[in-house]
């Protein structure tokens, strides 16, 4: 009973039958564990991406340490019995590989490499060397057809104000009126000295070009070396030279 003496109403609750229920969405999974299982996977195809190279890597391996053991002993058999002389014995009786003989040449610097148009002429004597191709008038003249490794050597002293170097390899073939150009070497040096102080005759400023190539030559080509200012080459046989050997038929 309360206050008053009247009594207070009791709370009734109805409960509708009818009424349809509110369904709550699905819960969702959060973002952040997709993204792990992806990262996951990609880190897992790297590494296996790792393994297999390194297994490739491991083959390739055994496979060049096979083929380089074959070529030792290859080596080894073929140069078993070296003849005293070396190398170069081997290349003077036209044994450059097994028993084939193959055409090779070795010039060195004259003391009078001045000719005609600039060409350089070369000395035979001493170590120098020829076969089975013919030297004439500064000029290497093929006697086989094939590749040939040509290479030419040259020092000169530019010791002037200014001067032009130009140390070329030039070819001269029946299939061409003109000479071909195979190698060429260009540079211009000046002095850096004061422009009036006059430089004594016993300096030097040298200079040092080298030219090589592997060329197809026909028999009959001529090859041989030109050189501006060709006065200003430093004597000596073993500064400059000029030499071509054939590496296949």
């Amino acid at each position: 009973m309360s206050e008053g003496g009247v009594g207070a109403c009791p709370q009734v609750f109805v409960v509708d039958s009818q009424a349809s229920y509110l369904k709550m969405p699905p819960e969702r999974k959060p973002r952040g564990s997709q993204l792990q299982k992806l990262l996951l996977l990609l880190v897992g195809l790297a590494m296996l991406g790792i393994i297999i190279e390194g297994f490739l890597i491991y083959r390739l391996f055994q496979k060049t340490e096979e083929f380089s053991l074959f070529n030792h002993e290859h080596d080894l058999k073929n140069w078993s019995n070296p003849k005293p002389e070396g190398l170069v014995g081997q290349m003077r009786d036209g044994k450059m590989s097994g028993d084939e003989r193959r055409p090779f040449a070795h010039l060195l610097g004259s003391n009078n490499p001045m000719g005609e148009n600039d060409v350089v002429q070369w000395a035979k004597e001493g170590e120098a060397v020829t076969q089975d191709m013919k030297y004439k008038e500064g000029r290497l003249i093929v006697e086989k057809e094939g590749y040939y490794y040509i290479y030419s050597k040259v020092i000169i002293n530019a010791v002037e104000e200014c001067s032009l170097s130009q140390h070329k390899v030039m070819k001269k073939t029946k299939a061409y009126d003109k000479p071909i150009e195979l190698m060429q070497s260009k540079s211009i040096h000046c002095s850096t000295s004061k422009p009036h102080s006059k430089l004594p005759d016993t300096s030097e400023d040298l200079w040092n070009s080298y030219l090589a190539g592997i060329f197809q030559l026909q028999v009959g080509d001529e090859i041989y070396v030109t050189l501006k200012n060709i006065t200003k080459i430093r004597p000596g046989s073993s500064l400059n030279f000029m030499g071509a050997f054939m590496v296949s038929p």
